[in-house]
C-alpha cells in the first residue's frame, strides 16, 4: 500500500489597513493579499490549505461597529467563496476560507467555508463557541453561535475538521471531529499575546495526541490599529498524533507554512494508543448537563 502523504498549508498575515477605513478597502488589500499567498502555497505543492480566521479584513471584533456588519457574505453565494473556488480548481487544492457569513439580514456567523481540489463547495462549519472578552473581543456583539455541529469534510486528500480559535479551549469540540473520523483539523485563530500565548502550544498538541489526528493552528500576525488589543503573535503550526511540532511560523511575518503529513501515522498511534476503544460514554452523562 502506498503512503499516504499530503503536503498541508497554513497563511498566517498581518492585516494593515487602519480600521477608520471602509469596509471594502480593508477586503480588497487582505483578499488581493492573501490571492498572491496561495500562489505562492501552490507553487509549493501545497494539498490542503488553511487561511486565518475572517481572513478579508482586521480582527474588528477589537470593538462594537455595526458597519462591520457590511463585511458579511452569504456562503457558498458570495463573491468571496466563488473567487476561492476558482483559485482551488485552478490549482487542485483543498481550500478552507474563514469568513463572515451573512445568513440573513441580522443573522451573522463566524464560519469556515470548505472547498474540494475541483472547486466543489463541500459544506461549512459555523464556529460554536463565541467569546466575549473585555477588552477587545467583543465577538457576541457580531456572531450567532455556529448550528452545524462538527461536520468532517471528505476531501480529495483527507478528512478535514474545523473548530475555530475559541473552540479549541473545548475539548469536547475536538473529540466529536476525531469520533466523526477527521484525520486533520484546523484551527484558524486571531489570538494575541498576554491572553492565549501560553496555551499556543499545550492544548492543540495534547487534542492531537487525545484523538490521534493532525492539527493545523493559525494565527494572524502583528498589532491591527486602532485597536492595539495586542500583538497577534503568528506562530502557525502543524502538529502529529503524537504531539509533536512539525513546523513552526515566524512570530512577526507573513508566511506560508508547510509541511507534508504523513496520515499513516494515524493509524500507527491510534493503535498503541487507544483512547477511542476503552472511552466509556456511559459515565459521561453529567457532561452534557446544564449548570444551575
Amino acid at each position: 500500500m502506498m503512503p499516504r502523504i499530503i503536503r498541508g498549508g497554513l497563511i498566517q498575515a498581518k492585516h494593515e489597513v487602519h480600521g477608520s477605513r471602509p469596509v471594502e478597502e480593508h477586503k480588497k488589500a487582505a483578499i488581493d493579499k492573501h490571492v498572491a499567498m496561495i500562489e505562492q502555497a501552490a507553487s509549493r505543492g501545497v494539498q490542503i490549505l488553511c487561511l486565518q480566521e475572517l481572513f478579508f479584513g482586521p480582527y474588528f471584533c477589537a470593538e462594537q461597529n455595526r458597519k462591520w456588519y457590511d463585511a458579511a457574505e452569504p456562503v457558498p453565494d458570495g463573491p468571496t467563496t466563488k473567487l476561492m473556488q476558482d483559485l482551488a480548481r485552478k490549482y487542485k487544492m483543498v481550500i478552507i476560507v474563514p469568513l463572515y457569513e451573512r445568513a440573513m439580514t441580522g443573522v451573522y456567523y463566524n464560519t469556515c467555508a470548505v472547498l474540494d481540489a475541483d472547486g466543489t463547495f463541500l459544506g461549512k462549519f459555523r464556529k460554536i463557541h463565541i467569546p466575549h472578552v473585555d477588552p477587545g473581543f467583543w465577538e457576541k456583539f457580531y456572531f450567532k453561535p455556529g448550528n452545524l455541529g462538527y461536520p468532517v469534510f471528505d476531501t480529495a486528500y483527507a478528512r478535514v475538521g474545523i473548530f475555530i480559535c475559541y473552540d479549541r479551549h473545548f475539548p469536547e469540540a475536538a473529540r466529536a471531529l476525531g469520533l466523526a473520523g477527521a484525520e486533520i483539523t484546523f484551527n484558524p485563530s486571531a489570538t494575541v499575546a498576554g491572553l492565549s500565548e501560553y496555551l499556543w502550544e499545550l492544548e492543540q498538541p495534547a487534542s492531537a495526541v487525545a484523538n490521534g489526528f493532525f492539527v493545523g493552528a493559525i494565527n494572524r500576525v502583528g498589532y491591527e490599529e486602532p485597536w492595539n488589543i495586542g500583538e497577534f503573535y503568528g506562530s502557525s503550526y502543524f502538529c502529529n498524533p503524537r504531539g509533536q511540532l512539525l513546523c513552526k511560523g515566524s512570530r512577526d511575518k507573513d508566511e506560508v507554512v508547510v509541511a507534508d503529513l504523513d496520515l499513516d501515522q494515524i493509524r500507527e498511534v491510534r493503535n498503541i494508543w487507544q483512547f477511542f476503544r476503552d472511552r466509556r460514554p456511559e459515565t459521561y452523562e453529567s457532561l452534557v448537563k446544564l449548570l444551575p
